[in-house]
């Protein structure tokens, strides 16, 4: 179905890179990196890549940035790893955590930093049958939370489920957006996982009604609600959190991807009371090596300095806006949905899919496509993006999609 995918016109290390390092694919994209700088990625023979998707949604400010950068300089002058989470004072993970739970309600006042976002969503799983001491753990179809066991557990993808069965047991799935189904949602439930935009499901939006209506219920039954913002977040829906949207606070929130500036990390965050209860019953409830690592919380510090001190998400909008307007009449494209920076463009196969991604990185944009909605192509550039690096990335695409009929 990929072959012949994404041939680059030089790749010095592919043999090594194909036989020496474990694979998620049988065709990846194999551009040869030699540097990147905000919104581009060079590789070795000299050519530039407009990098539409971020990394996935990670370089939320770009490559690079310089604030970044200087941030894990500094750290890296004083000290690496020096013990376990949870055991030393580090200045840089507490300030960390001090930044990220100002920009929260009251209510998210704690932050237990892990390494990526699945690990936070492992560790969520883990803290809402502890607090509440049930089981039972609710999710939507079209979810995606990771591929760990229990994050793959919860998620909505059978495809990419079935060949690791048994998973975690007790897991329920409702349809999304479907307030009908929230009766299912009984004092038998631990926690309720959703993603406040569901990412690999195309960009699928929750109301403002069903999201108060599953609100509602989780407090009515003792549920704990947890929402996942590790992809739409950060300022990627164009407000800092997604759930300000519509206004809805979760109990528990997840972040990862963009966090850390482009290094990896992952965060649990909930009340205080509610992480106190990974301390006793048993000590040591969750733990981790590496989360806190304050090179990486140094950086997730910038990173989110970055976005308060120089990110208009008003601009976001608007330069987001203007991508949907410069495609919206090309036929081929179905429909669009957008949410912030957040892009989904309908086709009508995969197969056409195929075609315009792979001429986009032929003509230098990196664009990509959604696991569970392959007849989709994604979009998620950096949110600092300029209209005319914007204009300039839809122009590509409409030659895309024009040059491959």
């Amino acid at each position: 179905m990929f072959s012949d995918f994404f041939l680059p016109s030089k790749m010095e290390n592919k043999e090594s890179f194909l036989n020496q390092l474990g694979q998620t694919n049988p065709f990846p994209y194999l551009i040869d990196v030699a540097s990147a700088e905000g919104l581009y990625i060079y590789d070795k023979s000299g050519k530039r890549y407009m990098d539409m998707i971020a990394g996935v949604a990670v370089n939320n400010i770009g490559n690079r940035h310089p604030k970044v950068v200087a941030a894990i300089k500094k750290q890296v002058d004083e000290f690496l790893h020096v013990m376990v989470y949870g055991e030393f004072i580090q200045d840089s993970t507490l300030a960390f955590a001090q930044k990220l739970t100002s920009l929260l309600p009251s209510s998210l006042n704690c932050v237990y930093p892990v390494n990526s976002g699945t690990e936070a969503n492992e560790a969520a799983l883990k803290l809402v049958k502890r607090v509440t001491g049930r089981t039972e753990l609710v999710s939507f179809r079209g979810s995606y939370h990771g591929s760990t066991h229990g994050s793959m557990s919860v998620s909505g993808n059978e495809v990419k489920k079935i060949s690791f069965r048994p998973l975690l047991p007790d897991v329920r799935f409702l349809k999304h957006n479907s307030i009908p189904d929230l009766s299912q949602i009984t004092e038998k439930t631990a926690g309720v996982i959703l993603e406040t935009i569901q990412g690999d499901a195309g960009v699928r939006q929750s109301t403002p009604e069903f999201l108060r209506a599953l609100r509602a219920r989780c407090t009515e039954v003792g549920a704990l609600l947890i929402f996942d913002e590790i992809q739409c977040g950060l300022g990627r829906a164009g407000k800092m959190f997604a759930f300000e949207i519509s206004g809805v606070i979760p109990d528990v929130l997840t972040l990862g991807k963009a966090l850390g500036g482009g290094l990896p990390i992952g965060a649990l965050v909930s009340s205080q009371e509610n992480l106190d209860q990974f301390t006793y019953n048993p000590m040591l409830g969750h733990i981790t090596t590496f989360g806190g690592n304050p090179v990486i919380s140094a950086a997730a510090n910038a990173f989110l300095e970055v976005m308060t001190d120089e990110i208009d998400l008003n601009e976001v909008d608007e330069i987001g806006q203007l991508l949907v307007d410069m495609l919206k009449n090309e036929p081929e494209i179905q429909e669009i949905r957008r949410v912030g920076m957040m892009f989904a463009f309908d086709m009508e196969s995969f197969e056409r899919v195929e075609k315009v991604v792979k001429r986009c990185l032929e003509n230098g944009l990196i664009s990509f496509w959604f696991l569970s909605h392959p007849n989709s192509f994604r979009l998620s550039p950096s949110l600092n993006i300029t209209k005319e690096q914007m204009v300039e990335a839809g122009k590509i695409i409409l030659d895309a999609i024009r040059g491959t009929r």
